[in-house]
């Protein structure tokens, strides 16, 4: 019903995957644990005709989730995976050989440098990295063994936002695939495919599931790399389960109403912060003051993740200093991951191949996760804790 005409974002999220009239008039679909699917006669089996045929590559869960994240992002299809780790693997998987290159924006996510590093290079597969501000170098270092460019926008940690359009006009040059993470906007504020992007890879542990209980991952891909992530995920099997698949979807329909208020929090958290002595910088792309503001407005639709680095004034960058500062915070729990309802922080140590910029910040950048908490008292809980610093 939803691919035949064009609908809002908002009536996508409640109505897509949920197909009611098959699950005994069910709103939500219920969950379907199970292996053996049987099948009406001999020659359905053989011909594995049926919609279902074994519950490692897909069931009504599964399948479900999946078509509501390809239509918000536009995409020709949709694989649902165990964790954003698999989501990312599956991705490289689908199109890398022995002998192939793949190169990285050096501000990736830190597990996907070790799956490039540890695992692809067991396979012959070699990895080089860009500075994501420097889109030059990256035409440099194709070669004619580059299969692949793999980028985070904006770059975990250091929240740098990239020129897509450019990126992508220099893959082309070269017939590359282009993977995108694009966990932090989700399919509400980035649209990958609109800019020419070949796969999208999503953790959806964070704002898909957003209540910080899940695994989940995804990956979403146009017609270029349909056959490759297909065909390779029916191999590895790379997939969810029923109810982590219920979880998700059930997160799924309110992800547009969180992500809303904790956008509005995080810009009221930088406004405050802005202003704070002890603070040197903030990146967060969408505030007006951070870095790539520009480009943020650019490519994204208005919104964004609730995620942010902070850079405190940590004159003689004293590691005692950066845990007074987090150690003093009482609503913000200390913790990896994010995009669930409740608020983070993290101390986080840059480490960059392209660039040292980030070594002069050592032991004072902090990664703030904001959540649906009042701002007001997320506010006065930060400002407890910069002003102890004084």
């Amino acid at each position: 019903m939803l691919d035949k005409k064009k609908y809002k974002e908002s009536t996508i999220i409640t109505h897509a995957g949920q197909e009611s009239g098959e699950h005994f008039g069910f709103v939500n679909t219920p969950v379907y644990r199970g292996s053996t699917v049987l099948s009406e006669t001999s020659k359905e089996f053989r011909e594995r005709s049926s919609r279902y045929f074994y519950g490692s590559k897909s069931n009504p869960n599964t399948e479900s989730l999946s078509e509501g994240i390809r239509l918000l992002e536009n995409a020709e299809g949709c694989r649902i995976t165990s964790s954003g780790r698999t989501a990312i693997l599956l991705s490289l998987l689908s199109i890398l050989r022995n002998g192939d290159q793949l190169i990285l924006s050096d501000n990736v996510y830190g597990p996907t440098k070790q799956i490039a590093e540890k695992f692809l290079a067991k396979m012959g597969v070699e990895t080089l990295f860009f500075n994501p501000k420097d889109l030059d170098s990256l035409e440099n270092i194709i070669t004619k063994k580059t299969r692949a460019v793999f980028f985070e926008s904006p770059g975990s940690l250091t929240f740098e936002i990239i020129d897509v359009n450019k990126l992508v006009s220099i893959c082309s040059r070269s017939n590359l695939f282009t993977i995108v993470d694009n966990t932090w906007a989700t399919p509400l504020y980035f649209k990958p495919f609109k800019f020419g992007i070949d796969m999208s890879v999503h953790a959806g542990t964070k704002y898909i599931v957003g209540h910080s209980d899940v695994f989940m991952g995804a990956v979403t891909y146009n017609k270029k790399a349909q056959k490759y992530v297909e065909d390779t995920f029916d191999i590895l099997r790379l997939s969810s389960n029923a109810d982590d698949a219920y979880m998700a979807n059930r997160g799924l329909r309110t992800i547009n109403v969180r992500m809303e208020k904790q956008f509005a929090n995080s810009l009221k958290i930088c406004e405050f912060l802005a202003t704070h002595q002890a603070i040197t910088e903030i990146l967060y792309p969408p505030f007006h003051k951070s870095r790539d503001h520009d480009l943020w407005k650019e490519y994204f639709s208005g919104g964004g993740g609730s995620l942010m680095s902070i850079i405190i004034n940590n004159k003689n960058n004293s590691i005692e200093t950066l845990d007074k500062f987090i150690d003093s915070l009482s609503l913000f729990g200390i913790g990896a991951s994010w995009g669930g309802y409740e608020s983070l922080i993290m101390p986080i140590f840059p480490d960059r191949q392209t660039t040292k910029e980030w070594t002069k910040y050592s032991n004072s950048m902090v990664r703030i996760h904001i959540g649906l908490e009042d701002p007001v008292d997320l506010i006065e809980d930060l400002a407890s804790s910069l002003d102890s610093l004084k």
